[in-house]
């Protein structure tokens, strides 16, 4: 039975597009990860050097946003908040300080740079445990990545929140040749870093893939199905039920710890409503409703509480 629900929605050629796209993002934060820790890592190091007050430590330890808000901070961690100020880029950019746990400044580099993060990250330790939304827009915040042309990153950013805020879990050939064309210029643009290198050739091997499965129980590439979609080469490995259904997991993952979240911090009607429509689908796959049950239940009780 799972075979054959996930089949249907592969048999979807848009909602095979969503999927695709969305593991191509998976695999583009397995490349930066290292870049990123590397240059934060270096970036805190410079900072800690250039300031006496920054070495200090916190001299409460009671130093802790509130509603996004860092107020009445001791002197350390009022440095600390005033450093990072200073080195985002773009003086209209929110910096979410509910991210952070300032007294850990002085001595964790990852702690600063959730601050030019996306909200969410407050659990968060490392690059390693970010999606590529967080790492990106780290990098198109922070000046230590002044480097990097941030027209490059924020065009996939704004194709990436295209894609996972699609309601309807599809994207249309025309979005995918554009994201294919973003994406591959992010790529190039990093490629002094070995393992973008790497995530390069992953994603173009993922965006020739058809992924579609036969229910017969034969795994099956249909290189017909990509007519039309600028590629440079044609993948021809034959990809298991298995690991598709592991990657739209991973992706359906993603999303919805999104939308829990945001629903958790009382955000736009919009946000509930595309959370509400998400368990709708997962509901109506069975496959997925059984996988993400923990979920759905934490939908409904969201639905109760309104």
């Amino acid at each position: 039975m799972v075979r054959e629900e996930l089949a249907a929605r592969l048999n979807d050629r848009e909602y095979k597009n969503w999927l695709k796209a969305g593991r191509c993002l998976l695999i583009l934060k397995e490349g930066l990860h290292p870049f990123v820790s590397h240059h934060t890592r270096d970036f805190h190091a410079d900072l800690l050097n250039q300031s006496p007050l920054l070495r200090k430590p916190c001299e409460t330890s009671l130093c802790k946003p509130k509603r996004n808000q860092l107020s009445s901070a001791c002197r350390p961690c009022a440095e600390w908040q005033t450093v990072i100020l200073r080195h985002r880029r773009g003086a209209d950019a929110t910096v979410n300080w509910d991210n952070c746990f300032p007294p850990s400044w002085r001595t964790d580099h990852w702690e600063v740079a959730k601050a030019f993060m996306p909200r969410g990250q407050g659990k968060v330790k490392g690059a390693e445990q970010c999606d590529a939304s967080a790492l990106l827009n780290l990098i198109n915040h922070c000046d230590c990545f002044h480097f990097v042309d941030p027209k490059c990153v924020r065009e996939v950013i704004h194709l990436r929140n295209e894609l996972m805020h699609s309601c309807e879990l599809r994207v249309k050939d025309e979005w995918m040749r554009h994201y294919q064309t973003s994406v591959r210029k992010l790529v190039r643009h990093l490629d002094q870093v070995p393992q973008m290198t790497t995530a390069g050739k992953q994603i173009e091997e993922m965006l020739s893939l058809d992924l579609s499965i036969s229910v017969s129980g034969l795994d099956r590439m249909d290189s017909a199905a990509l007519d039309g979609l600028e590629r440079d080469s044609v993948c021809q490995m034959k990809t298991s039920a298995g690991l598709i259904s592991q990657w739209e997991a991973e992706l359906l993952q993603e999303r919805l710890q999104e939308l829990l979240h945001a629903a958790d911090d009382d955000a736009k009607t919009q946000d509930t409503e595309q959370l509400r429509r998400l368990g709708g689908f997962l509901q109506a796959n069975r496959d997925l409703g059984e996988r993400f049950s923990a979920e759905l239940q934490a939908i409904n009780a969201l639905e109760d509480r309104e």
